[in-house]
């Protein structure tokens, strides 16, 4: 680790005073060690859909939807599989959106870091100070 000395905090505890620095940067780590977007499957596609159809908002016979169909060069990833239950699956078929007039509730992405994940659900949960 590298430590700026261009700015300092200060810890105090009763018998201690720690400089602490602003940034400290990582110079090295374990490769193996960086998180991995997972792959998309079932379940993990699911858990980010909230088990709800992104198409009508059901939470009854789920099934996986490709936005863009295989069929139609539509690649098996993150932001082109959605959740969707198996009345609105079958009435988009092997269509695109514009196509039928369907409209997703939430644009599909990747998972992201679960400390990111974290982070993000912190400030949400936060409330703003009133001066």
């Amino acid at each position: 680790m590298e430590f700026s000395s261009t700015q300092q905090w200060e810890v105090r505890s009763p018998s201690v005073v720690l400089q602490i620095p602003n940034h400290i940067r990582l110079t090295s780590g374990n490769p193996e060690r960086h998180w991995k977007v997972p792959r998309v499957n079932r379940r993990e596609v699911f858990r980010r859909d909230n088990h709800t159809c992104q198409y009508c908002g059901s939470s009854k016979h789920l099934t996986l939807d490709h936005v863009i169909p295989r069929s139609k060069g539509g690649p098996h990833t993150w932001d082109n599989v959605v959740t969707a239950c198996e009345k609105c699956n079958s009435s988009k078929g092997d269509r695109l959106l514009h196509e039928t007039g369907m409209v997703l509730k939430t644009k599909p992405k990747a998972p992201m870091h679960p400390a990111i994940a974290f982070a993000e659900q912190f400030w949400k949960e936060q409330q703003p100070i009133e001066p």
